[in-house]
């Protein structure tokens, strides 16, 4: 087995488990009436989350929750809300959920708005998890300078599937990997990491009402671009949709340039971006918020890493001139 489809396997285990302990642990359920219909807040036509982790302060969703038999009065208050707070859900709830929602919360507080309470969290996890997402652009950029060398070790074994052409490929494809000081599963890492936080805001915002009743800048957090173009502020939920449809691709184009890959995968920027625009539509306006802020964060964090890898690259050929005048 080729190095690049073991590490594709280590990361397919991986998320796998992640998967499983996502269905085996607390997640958002709908609230649905009698006739099993999902339960939408008249106003916002945003759809209401069953398992709420504190009270709601709107009035119309607390109607709903009362008609449909759902008891919020044991619930604690969104400002008071703590992380050991509710009954244990399981790994997820405790571990990534709650704590999450609590800082978004806590900053909420202080901000007077949730969405910028969001927004800030991102900013800090990004920060917090630089070093490896550092690490995975920088992986991504030597993979770029080594794409032509394993293109043409690809070509060279193109449509031979016998033990001893492979056992050459691979033996090939290492002795690039370390040429160049490859390791195939570090630009996968960040990749992976990025899943379960992108679920954990999903939960935060769906199980809070503080952060899903809450508006910005004409956004109703809660509510998701498709049901926002109906509303009258429809405009602010189409700009939304602008800005995250160009930094998707943005970010995807960034990341695939530097990876080695054929004519047939080209066209994957175009089609991931266009896979992300449609679910952005369906997801709330708060985790679409999210989902732009991340891609601004990776685009910047890329052109960081790129400027540094010039400015090493310049400064090495200066040296050089600089040696051989004297």
């Amino acid at each position: 087995m080729s190095t690049q489809k073991k590490s594709k396997t280590k990361l397919f285990t991986l998320i796998l488990v992640i998967f499983i302990l996502f269905l085996t642990t607390g997640c958002t359920k709908t609230l649905v009436d009698s006739k099993k219909q999902a339960v939408k807040n008249p106003e916002t036509g945003q759809n209401l989350t069953e398992n709420i982790l504190c009270k709601p302060q709107d009035e119309k969703s607390i109607k709903q929750y009362k008609k449909n038999k759902v008891n919020i009065d044991k619930l604690p208050d969104c400002d008071s809300f703590k992380i050991n707070s509710g009954k244990y859900e399981g790994i997820w709830t405790s571990i990534f959920v709650k704590p999450l929602a609590f800082f978004i919360l806590q900053l909420g507080k202080n901000t007077g708005n949730y969405a910028i309470a969001l927004i800030l969290v991102t900013v800090i996890i990004r920060l917090l998890t630089y070093p490896l997402s550092k690490k995975a652009a920088q992986q991504s950029k030597v993979l770029q300078e080594a794409n032509p060398e394993l293109l043409r070790i690809q070509k060279k074994y193109a449509g031979k599937q016998d033990e001893a052409s492979l056992a050459k490929q691979n033996q090939e494809m290492m002795m690039i990997y370390k040429k160049y000081n490859i390791n195939p599963l570090a630009g996968c890492l960040f990749s992976f990491i990025q899943l379960p936080l992108f679920i954990a805001f999903y939960e935060a915002v769906q199980r809070f009402p503080a952060i899903f009743e809450d508006n910005f800048l004409g956004l109703q957090l809660g509510t998701t671009p498709w049901i926002g173009f109906s509303r009258p502020h429809f405009y602010i939920y189409i700009i939304l949709m602008v800005l995250i449809s160009l930094t998707t691709y943005y970010s995807f184009r960034m990341n695939m340039s530097n990876q080695p890959m054929d004519d047939s995968m080209k066209s994957m920027p175009i089609f991931m971006s266009i896979m992300i625009i449609v679910t952005a539509l369906f997801m709330p306006s708060a985790l679409c918020i999210y989902w732009f802020f991340n891609n601004l964060c990776t685009i910047i964090q890329n052109k960081i890493v790129n400027n540094s890898k010039k400015k090493k690259t310049s400064n090495k050929k200066g040296s050089k001139v600089k040696y051989g005048k004297a």
